[in-house]
């Protein structure tokens, strides 16, 4: 079979979290979305490259810890080697080697340069990314950072989309709530706990939710982490969740009362769409690129502890608008299809050719 072959490499992991459902949901409309925006017939491959002594499934093997720390020179070498053959080539995570030619990169933030309890950055990372023949930045916000931060030119905004199991979700019941600890009603927070997630900020909030809304339960999902645990263990009115099952996310959030995103920094914010999605208020801390992606549609606050607790007690109100905000948020989310990220990412492989 012959015509133009897209290579799509991402890094296998035994921990997947948001940028691993992008990776995924791209991954499974590549072949479609280029056949919608281009008359060529496009062969498409996708590579999980794994370290030399992973225990992970994938299709290549790579020396992943080496190359992070590796000259360019080297990395340049490595990816002619990964990607030949290739017509265009989109890594989707920093540390693998740069594409010979028509190397696209997904850029979904800058926090490995922004803030130092991240993972630290990888050496090469911004050379390659200024050199490379697109970068796709997944929020207006993130491609504002890469060019004032990194001096990236003219990187492609490409919004993420929402599963669509969040606008299928039914409310997990009162059994399957019990078996997670849980009761209704509750506040959820499901993600990170690094820095900028703003943690502090949610625990310095909750007494003041629990002063004014006693019967609810704050429930913490997401992997152990001694910040979270060091925040909220025996706080009363808390549930440390744990990582769940990523086929109870979507009902546990339609279950929720709200959903608090508190974060200080997040590239798009996927679980503000999420809630949404599933009908839960979303709080909303009006930072980074949170206000792009909730775009009005949910409770914008300030991310101190006093304005997220005046948002927990609103969202959690009887406000007889609520339903109206509701609504309109279901179908603002309804807006961000992975079909339609697909396709613009087509575009952009397809102008590469």
């Amino acid at each position: 079979m012959t015509g133009p072959r897209l290579s799509i490499a991402t890094i296998a992991t035994d921990a997947p979290m948001g940028a691993q459902a992008y990776e995924r949901q791209i991954v499974t409309r590549a072949g479609d979305a280029l056949e919608a925006v281009d008359e060529e017939t496009w062969r498409t491959r996708r590579l999980v490259v794994r370290s030399l002594r992973s225990t992970l499934p994938g299709s290549r093997r790579l020396p992943m810890r080496f190359l992070a720390r590796a000259s360019a020179a080297v990395r340049r070498e490595a990816g002619r080697i990964l990607f030949a053959g290739d017509t265009v080539s989109h890594r989707m995570g920093l540390e693998l080697p740069p594409a010979p030619h028509g190397d696209v990169v997904t850029l979904h933030d800058v926090v490995a340069w922004r803030f130092p309890d991240e993972s630290s950055p990888v050496g090469a990372a911004i050379d390659e990314l200024r050199r490379a023949d697109a970068v796709i930045c997944v929020s207006e916000f993130s491609a504002r950072e890469a060019v004032d931060l990194l001096g990236i030119p003219q990187p492609h905004v490409v919004h993420n989309g929402v599963d669509d199991r969040y606008f299928d979700a039914t409310p997990l019941d009162h059994a399957a709530l019990g078996r997670l600890g849980l009761r209704s009603p509750f506040v959820l927070h499901a993600g990170g706990a690094a820095a900028r997630k703003n943690l502090e900020g949610l625990a310095s909030a909750w007494p003041l939710v629990r002063a004014e809304r006693p019967e609810l339960t704050l429930a913490l999902a997401g992997p152990e982490h001694p910040r979270r645990t060091a925040l909220f263990e025996g706080m009363p009115g808390v549930l440390l969740l744990g990582r769940l099952p990523d086929a109870v996310m979507p009902g546990l959030v339609a279950a929720a009362d709200a959903v608090v995103v508190p974060s200080l920094y997040e590239g798009f914010g996927l679980p503000v769409l999420e809630a949404m999605a599933a009908g839960a208020p979303a709080v909303v801390a009006n930072t980074s690129s949170l206000p792009e992606v909730a775009a009005g549609h949910g409770f914008l606050v300030e991310p101190d502890a006093a304005a997220l607790a005046a948002g927990m007690i609103e969202a959690t109100s009887d406000d007889p608008a609520l339903p109206a905000l509701l609504r309109d948020a279901r179908a603002h989310a309804a807006r961000f299809t992975w079909e339609r990220s697909a396709r613009e990412h087509a575009r952009v492989w397809a102008s590469l050719r």
